[in-house]
């Protein structure tokens, strides 16, 4: 189930959120901490007016509320609650058996016990969930992760405690794999917000049930995703997912923030992963955990894709075909013959070999000189420091912007800060988010012609998507426009 946690201050503006979010939802959670206090002492009329379950909850300043009664109040707060028909109450692990659970039992309302630990995973995190099982009816962990590996740690609860009723929540970034994949974690509802987080980490209820579907992950669901650091802004679920509907695949795509690869391969085994795509910074660290690699990977020296074949992984890159797409005519046309790519790292290798390929003349520029003269060796180029940008002014007819400069949060920075264009230039940010970066609005104000990162992300992730299913990309889906 999906089940919406309600932020309103009022038990009318929460009947608002359910109604907005009726069609993702299954069950809502009532935040009596969230309420106006007057508003609170109303709430056993709340299951009346929602129309569907409701789990009720009070949750203290300590375990992340905003409750801050004494705990008699709070208990009293709670009985009163209760005279309505709520389908849960969640009570915290630490409370003693009290009047809220004899009337909970009485009225037939099942017991959710809680835990919330905001610092990180407790080693004993098996243990106790399963000790929480034997004072109620559902064990909940909302813990946080801070690596790949407690991520894994998280999903093997699964196998641990199969048989435990059980709500496993992942907090903040780390733990998004683990709201979207909550059946893998074997929990039966996950907690979805209606816009703005209630909780870290917290997905909308619209994208869990529409973009990602998640509701519908099974034992049988193919998983995919992409790998990163920083990972969390990508829209490459809004290509993969509405392809995999339409082809009616049971497959799901989705994000993984990465900080160590060799544990994120023990995780993709886990899963039973199919593919992945990979974004900085591991275009190169995959390389060694490939039994295969392409043509391509093999002269690029860098990977972006990622598929599962019998017996081992398998890398190909598909960024050389999907950034040369938007800008292929111009170079047949004979527009485009020099060019100035500004990045050393894992993408500008495939888009330094692609021009390079066609015949295109290019400078490399970056800030590290030894890493320009490394990738200008193997692919026969030049190469410059970054700060001598100005120097080609006029000089060029493409520039290429593959760092990470102007990527959230350095909306404002620019990385030839300065550089005057004339106005012929074809101008192509890789960024995607934002669109419009710092880079290309001085670019438009000289009036070169644009090419954007969204650009080469759903070329390279269309093909990607064949990589992944053997399906062409199905036609009239432009996710990203």
């Amino acid at each position: 189930m999906i089940c919406l946690t309600l932020s309103s201050s009022t038990l009318d503006g929460c009947c608002g959120q359910i109604r907005r979010n009726r069609d993702y939802i299954d069950i809502a959670e009532l935040r009596l901490d969230l309420l106006d206090g007057s508003e609170a002492e109303k709430a056993s009329v709340f299951p009346a007016m929602a129309g569907i379950p409701v789990i009720l909850t009070l949750r203290r300043v300590s375990d992340g509320g905003r409750c801050a009664l004494s705990e008699r109040a709070r208990r009293q707060l709670l009985l009163a609650a209760l005279d309505g028909d709520f389908a849960y109450v969640d009570i915290e692990e630490d409370v003693k058996k009290s009047e809220v659970e004899a009337k909970a039992r009485e009225k037939g309302v099942k017991i959710i016990r809680s835990f919330h630990d905001f610092e990180g995973v407790p080693e004993d995190i098996y243990s106790r969930i399963h000790h929480l099982t034997e004072r109620g009816d559902i064990a909940k962990a909302a813990v946080t992760p801070h690596s790949i590996h407690d991520v894994l740690m998280l999903f093997h609860v699964a196998d641990e405690l199969k048989d435990v009723p059980k709500i496993i929540v992942g907090m903040g970034e780390w733990g998004i794999p683990l709201r979207i994949l909550y059946a893998r974690t074997g929990s039966f509802l996950t907690f979805a917000c209606d816009g703005e987080p209630v909780a870290p980490g917290q997905v909308s209820a619209r994208d869990l049930k529409l973009l990602y579907r998640a509701d519908r992950v099974d034992d049988r669901t193919a998983i995919y995703g992409v790998i990163g650091n920083p990972v969390l802004h990508t829209s490459s679920p809004a290509i993969h997912n509405p392809g995999f509907d339409v082809i009616n695949y049971n497959a799901i795509y989705l994000p993984f923030l990465v900080d160590n690869i060799r544990h994120f391969f023990t995780l993709a085994e886990y899963l039973r992963m199919r593919g992945f795509s990979v974004t900085i910074p591991f275009k190169k660290d995959v390389l060694m955990y490939l039994g295969n690699i392409t043509r391509e990977v093999k002269q690029i020296g860098s990977c972006n894709t990622v598929v599962r074949v019998p017996g081992m992984w398998k890398g190909m890159n598909t960024d050389y075909y999907g950034f040369l797409r938007p800008i292929l005519k111009d170079i047949e046309k004979g527009r485009i013959r020099n060019s100035l790519v500004i990045g050393a790292g894992g993408a500008s290798q495939a888009i330094v070999w692609a021009l390079r390929n066609m015949g295109v003349k290019v400078t490399i520029l970056n800030r590290t000189l030894s890493r320009a003269e490394s990738l200008a060796a193997v692919n026969l180029c030049e190469y410059d420091t970054l700060d001598n940008a100005r120097n080609y002014e006029g000089q060029v007819d493409l520039i290429v912007q593959t760092t990470s400069v102007g990527l959230y949060p350095d909306f404002d920075a620019n990385p030839i800060e300065g550089f005057r264009f004339t106005g012929r230039e074809v101008v192509y940010d890789i960024i995607y988010k934002p669109k419009m970066t710092k880079l290309l609005k001085v670019a438009e104000e000289a009036g070169c012609t644009l090419h954007f990162g969204e650009e080469m992300l759903f070329e390279q992730g269309k093909l990607q998507f064949e990589l992944f299913t053997g399906y062409h990309y199905p036609n009239g889906i432009h996710p990203l426009i």
